[in-house]
């Protein structure tokens, strides 16, 4: 027996709760919505500046129609179907709903003033920048802020916290966990600011670009000028040289700006998780989780894990995303329909990913323990230290130590050495006393230059 109509995406389903906001704007609902909202702008700027000799309208007539556009909702959806299945056409039965819409106010006299001289990309084109905008700046970008200032938050309680560096998996030079929180908030900050800035252009020239059809019938008018103006109303850019369609590159820039961005948020959750392996964090149960089927101890890294895979999911199809806009065959093909359909699911998972984040960040402790432990149990990595001050020494005449760094890699190259050890060694040395002092205080714990006031330049972006 078949199954129950049921979604098909894990973001319509499993996750529709944590993503439902982009449906708002990027849903065909929204689409639509966004249509009739600059099929009804275009025509009353046709009204208003007396374009193709359309009748003017009063402002309270205006008024409703503007509000009327608001409201959009599931009366409109439901018509805007039982018309698409006769029609054939989206943006043919957006243009008979707004017709249908002035019979009802009485109206009809504007009636031929709807989707006059457009090409369906002229609506098309400026739909999605509206609701691209919106879905970015009113959803994605309050998920992403959420995930830095927590981060941010973190490195502020954690700037002065020592711990262990890793490269190559391997013990290295002291840092502190502020300062390696505060470096991921640096690189999302400037992320968030190129996804800000980000340039939303809209075009709106008739079949090819060339406003052919608005001079043969409108043959005054500066239809460039005419065209920038209705799109600046719009809070769009305009785009003057164009084919049917607008070429897209700004598209290109924001997905590539929100996948670069998420790439640096993969690599967080995979640092993280990490951490969590090495015990530098620890996760806090949460009441009535289960973290394995048959392991009754497991609390599971699933929050990053999740994370990373939706990153994983969401970059791909937004380099997809702007891979594909940016072609388009001669004066126009259909590749960009069916590709900006998907520009929701592609945020989707970000979004998803940047839930799970902020969640799990939230859910993670620091382990004191753990960093002492990993700390004192890595001696050998004062070696740096020791090798870089005697030949400081060595530079100013205190010393006459041939090749410090060979030394310091025989004691410690492959060897584990405690505090002991290297003190004496140390002493050994042929340095100034001054000198030795210094490196008789040093431990690893205090090995960590000026990482602490590094997480303070994070308040002067």
């Amino acid at each position: 027996m078949p199954l129950p109509t049921q979604p098909l995406s894990p973001l319509d389903g499993r996750y529709q709760a944590q993503v439902g906001g982009l449906a708002e704007h990027l849903s065909e609902a929204g689409l639509n919505r966004a249509r009739v909202h600059v099929e009804v702008e275009w025509l009353l700027w046709c009204a208003q500046h007396g374009l193709f000799g359309a009748p003017s309208i009063e402002q309270a007539d205006a008024d409703a129609l503007r509000q009327w556009a608001r409201e959009f909702g599931a009366a409109e959806i439901e018509w805007l179907a039982a018309k698409e299945a006769v029609t054939r056409h989206d943006v043919k039965a957006v243009e008979y709903l707004v017709r249908d819409r002035l019979a009802q106010q009485g109206l009809e006299r504007l009636s031929e003033a709807v989707h006059i001289a457009c090409t369906s990309e002229d609506i098309n084109n400026l739909s999605y920048a509206l609701n691209i905008r919106a879905a970015v700046h009113e959803v994605w970008m309050p998920a992403f802020r959420a995930v830095v200032d927590q981060l941010r938050e973190l490195a502020v309680t954690h700037r002065d916290r020592p711990m262990l560096s890793l490269t190559h998996g391997q013990p290295a030079t002291p840092t502190t966990l502020g300062k390696e929180m505060a470096v991921v908030a640096w690189r999302l900050e400037r992320q968030a600011r190129r996804v800000e800035s980000a340039e939303v252009l809209g075009k709106f020239a008739g079949a090819t670009g060339t406003f052919s059809a608005h001079v043969v019938a409108e043959p005054s008018a500066d239809w460039p000028q005419v065209a920038e103006g209705f799109v600046s109303s719009l809070g769009l850019t305009w785009n003057p040289l164009t084919t049917q369609i607008e070429s897209h590159d700004w598209q290109a820039e924001l997905f590539g700006a929100i996948s670069h961005a998420g790439r640096i948020l993969h690599n967080l959750a995979t640092d993280v998780w990490t951490y969590i392996m090495l015990g530098t964090f620890t996760q806090i149960p949460v009441a009535g989780a289960t973290g394995s089927s048959t392991m009754p101890h497991k609390i599971n890294p699933i929050r990053f894990e999740n994370a990373e895979a939706n990153l994983e999911i969401a970059s791909a199809l937004l380099d997809s995303l702007s891979a594909t806009l940016v072609t388009s065959r001669l004066q126009r093909d259909l590749t960009d329909s069916s590709t900006q359909r998907n520009i929701g699911v592609a945020l989707g998972h970000s979004v998803l990913a940047l839930d799970n984040l902020r969640r799990g960040l939230g859910e993670i402790a620091v382990s004191d323990a753990a960093l002492d432990a990993a700390l004192d149990g890595n001696w050998e990595v004062l070696a740096e230290a020791v090798q870089t001050v005697i030949r400081a020494e060595v530079l100013a005449g205190r010393s006459s130590i041939a090749d410090p760094y060979a030394q310091l890699k025989e004691l410690t190259r492959g060897h584990r050495i405690g505090a002991e050890e290297l003190a004496a060694f140390v002493d050994g040395l042929d340095i100034s006393d001054e000198a030795k002092q210094r490196l008789r205080r040093l431990t690893p714990a205090t090995y960590t230059g000026v990482a602490a006031d590094l997480v303070d330049r994070l308040d002067r972006r």
